[in-house]
């Protein structure tokens, strides 16, 4: 997974830090990164608020979506991803 760019090209840090919160919520930043939105959002109320809303809805579709596929639904997903795996390779 390719880190989060040092350099916000042009966007300000509360554009890039928005731009970028799913990837600190699922844990997909570098430490590095990570210690940046920490950062970040320690000193900027807009982002913290977002940050948290944006955490809020994510637990909430967590606890709402606990069921499991239907094995014929899953299977025949995985057969799809396999065909369009293939055909990309």
């Amino acid at each position: 997974m390719e880190p989060i760019p040092h350099d916000t090209a042009g966007e300000s840090e509360c554009e890039h830090a928005l731009g970028h919160l799913y990837e600190y919520l699922d844990s997909e930043m570098t430490p590095e990164d990570e210690h940046r939105m920490r950062a970040h959002v320690a000193h900027c109320a807009p982002c913290l608020a977002e940050l948290s809303v944006e955490e809020l809805v994510k637990q909430l579709v967590r606890r709402s979506c606990n069921e499991r596929a239907p094995e014929t639904l899953r299977l025949r997903i995985h057969e799809q991803l396999t065909v369009m795996t293939t055909l990309r390779g």
